[in-house]
């Protein structure tokens, strides 16, 4: 096969170029989203209170998240392509507008739940129209492009947001995407097919929603964000243990279930879904989770400004990216290397993390140097296997189950994105963040956090090897 057939230049030149640029959009919007109110939400409690509610905006957005992805299945089916990606693009400006508008903090959970709906619809919907709108020599790149604008959001959500709340007009953020939402919807309008051929031929077959698995799905996140903020550890494992319970009943109605949440054989490690899954949670966890909490490190025992704290701990993302961008024109017995290569890096990048990370300095160079190395490797170790992976998920899929398998993938990366933040929070509670605190409370917990979500890749580096083994 070619290289002009699997390149970038086949990717990203003519009519395939304003696709992929509509695809990587609505996945875009949503992580820019993500990062832009974590920025401004501060100056948001400052203005309409609601301190009590803080957390919630995160929870009612991943949770809402994880439904929209879900429906996207309902809503390309019915839809199609065009009119899906525009419909979950009113669906996520709608919610937008709601958060501008807020006077009060219940307006603006509500507006965030809109927010993650429409965001959920468009992550879902963009993996799900890469099979449909590019040949599968092109789906390693397209993954690496749409999943790789995290990367991007990781540096330009923190920066508007910081813009706009240092100039104390928070809303202006919201309303600033506005435009960009729409000129997105219309470029979605005008380059996506308007139907879905494999939709047309099973157009008396369309499945109703797995309320009862979005049920389930959606408190067990809830469990774990509610349990991760309480102040004393049994609350937090009692939330773990609470959303592990809930998960197990989640198993059991899926086996019976006529109207799936996951492609079959998403939950048996001896199918060809279950690794692949696996070695996805277990990367986007170790990532999504320490993240989390370096800004904080870099603060208190580096010596780091805000600014400069927040983009340092965006080398993660930025290797994610740039990993994703790598290892995306890899082919044949190579792609199975860099499988089970990727939790390996990770693995590297977390261990160096526990070791150079607790220690306090003055912020100079000459310390700050191999952290953020090691920040590139962790992050650069997910990205060197994510587009195998979830070009792997498609390939493996049972056919008659692609869009669910497209759907399939965000709603396993956003429940990943959310475990990882309620164990890390966790964990920060029971290594002393809080108590005692200070400096000696936050070393602790930095060595606890990046040695205990270490164990996220050593777990990867299982289920990777038995991914990379089956095809």
């Amino acid at each position: 096969m070619s290289q002009l057939q699997t390149g970038w230049g086949a990717l990203l030149g003519g009519r395939n170029s304003i696709r992929s640029i509509a695809l990587a959009g609505g996945v875009g919007l949503h992580a820019v989203n993500v990062y832009l109110v974590t920025t401004i939400l501060p100056s948001v409690v400052a203005d309409i209170g609601g301190l009590d509610y803080y957390a919630w905006n995160t929870t009612l957005f991943v949770v809402a998240s994880i439904v929209g992805s879900a429906t996207s299945v309902r809503l390309l089916e019915t839809s199609g392509p065009r009119l899906a990606y525009v419909v979950a693009a009113f669906v996520f400006g709608l919610g937008t507008v709601a958060c501008a508008l807020a006077l009060t903090m219940p307006m603006m959970l509500a507006g965030r739940f809109i927010q993650g709906l429409g965001g959920g619809l468009l992550v879902a919907l963009s993996y799900s129209m890469i099979r449909l709108v590019f040949p599968e020599s092109l789906w390693p790149r397209a993954m690496a492009l749409v999943s790789g604008m995290w990367g991007v959001a990781t540096l330009v959500g923190p920066a508007v947001g910081g813009v706009f709340a240092e100039l104390g007009h928070w809303r202006a953020a919201f309303w600033t995407m506005v435009p960009v939402i729409a000129l997105f919807a219309l470029l979605a309008f005008g380059v996506l097919p308007k139907r879905d051929r494999e939709a047309d031929g099973a157009r008396g077959k369309r499945p109703a929603l797995p309320v009862a698995q979005l049920f389930l799905l959606s408190l067990a996140v809830a469990a774990v964000s509610v349990g991760s903020i309480a102040p004393d550890p049994l609350s937090n494992l009692a939330g773990v243990a609470a959303a592990l319970l809930l998960l197990f009943v989640l198993m059991g109605v899926e086996r019976t279930a006529k109207q799936r949440l996951l492609p079959r054989g998403s939950f048996s490690l001896n199918a060809a879904l279950g690794p692949v899954f696996l070695s996805m949670m277990m990367l986007a966890v170790t990532v999504t989770g320490s993240e989390i909490f370096v800004p904080l490190f870099l603060q208190v025992l580096h010596a780091q400004q805000p600014l400069m704290a927040g983009y340092l701990a965006a080398l993660m993302g930025a290797g994610w990216t740039m990993g994703s961008i790598w290892s995306s024109g890899v082919q044949g017995h190579r792609v199975g290397r860099n499988i089970r290569l990727a939790p390996a890096v990770v693995l590297a990048g977390m261990a160096s993390l526990a070791v150079l990370v607790p220690g306090t300095s003055i912020g100079t160079w000459q310390t700050l140097a191999p952290i953020c190395v090691a920040l590139l490797v962790a992050g650069a170790g997910v990205g060197i296997g994510w587009p195998h992976l979830l070009t792997r998920v498609l390939q493996v899929a049972p056919a008659d189950e692609q869009g669910l398998a497209s759907a399939a993938i965000t709603t396993v990366q956003l429940f990943a994105t959310a475990l990882g933040a309620a164990l890390a929070g966790m964990v920060a509670n029971m290594a002393g963040l809080i108590d005692p605190g200070g400096v000696p409370g936050t070393s602790a917990t930095a060595m606890w956090l990046f040695a205990v979500f270490a164990m996220a890749p050593a777990i990867g580096l299982f289920s990777a090897a038995r991914v990379a083994r089956a095809r």
